[in-house]
């Protein structure tokens, strides 16, 4: 029988604006403000982080901070490896969206030879490389790293010599190559986007389930169709990163909002979907900012229901 593990990760260098690194001591306090023991019932590992690095000079302008984002990467997917084949299921917090290619790397190298899909609940794509970048970012490149894609297509930026190396060792953490291919990867709520990224999406035929055509078609219909597309799957990885929510309905507690999101109630609807599945591997929850939020602590307060409905979810099914 499977056990939830938390795993925490303060790490918010791969993030345009900071403070996400205090998103998991923000959903604790949420907790213990509903006067709910939560966080005392699963056993935890904090990832040590290289915050610090922020104070330094900015020298990968197309990949910020890239060497210390791989090295925090690197020690979560080592971490979520080590779980997984202890029979643990980590649920992962984490700071902002690049720790991503850490969970799932860690997924890959702990079975190799099975095929991960990718659940990816947010408003952005994160699917942009340094090459396509155009803010430099990293947690706009997770998907990228994993799929082992430079969409060299799409260049807009003229790389340096480091920031090569460094994007190249970052493909390959865990173990070398691609950790998941496009068919496998399906967005929820993405509606905010370059260019460069809907080229991407267009050119591999990524399927984003947008909240429009969800409450047109009706989330039943919708969410049978994804777990359809993702049946050749052996796992799956849930990625929840809160600004996949409606910011004008929750709040403004997280890097970059974006107006017309999902609901909560909605976004457990999706999780709970493949939850259901009983191939989820890891879940993560990502880019909760309560130096940003509007309405004191309603993001983290909102991320923790999630998290609670997430968890008991999975103990049905454990």
């Amino acid at each position: 029988m499977k056990t939830i593990k938390l795993i925490k990760n303060r790490s918010d260098i791969g993030a345009g604006t900071r403070g996400s690194d205090m998103g998991v001591d923000a959903i604790e306090i949420a907790a213990i403000n509903k006067r709910d023991d939560y966080f005392n019932c699963y056993p935890f590992e904090d990832i040590a982080t290289e915050n610090e690095t922020i104070y330094n000079k900015v020298n990968n302008s197309f990949a910020k901070r890239i060497g210390s984002v791989m090295e925090v990467c690197k020690r979560l997917g080592t971490s979520v490896e080590k779980n997984v084949l202890n029979n643990k299921f980590p649920i992962v917090l984490s700071g902002d969206h690049s720790s991503a290619l850490g969970s799932i790397s860690g997924i890959k190298a702990a079975f190799p030879e099975k095929t991960i899909g990718v659940v990816w609940i947010d408003a952005h794509a994160d699917i942009h490389s340094p090459y396509t970048s155009p803010t430099g970012n990293i947690h706009g490149m997770p998907l990228a790293a994993a799929l082992n894609d430079d969409n060299l297509e799409y260049k807009i930026n003229n790389v340096n010599e480091q920031t090569e190396i460094y994007w190249n060792q970052m493909k390959n953490i865990g173990i070398h190559g691609p950790k998941i291919i496009h068919e496998n990867l399906i967005y929820f709520g993405v509606r905010d986007i370059e260019k460069e990224e809907e080229e991407i999406i267009k050119k591999n035929n990524i399927k984003n389930y947008t909240v429009s055509e969800m409450r047109y078609r009706g989330f039943n219909t919708c969410l049978d169709e994804a777990a359809e597309k993702l049946s050749n799957c052996d796992l799956i990885y849930i990625s929840f990163d809160v600004d996949s929510m409606d910011c004008d309905l929750i709040s403004k507690g997280t890097g970059t909002p974006v107006s017309k999101g999902f609901d909560e109630q909605e976004v457990i609807e999706v999780i709970t979907a493949f939850v259901n599945t009983k191939k989820v591997a890891c879940f993560e929850v990502v880019e909760i900012n309560p130096t940003l939020d509007n309405k004191g602590n309603k993001m983290a307060e909102t991320a923790f229901d999630v998290l609670k409905a997430t968890t008991n979810a999975l103990i049905n099914i454990f």
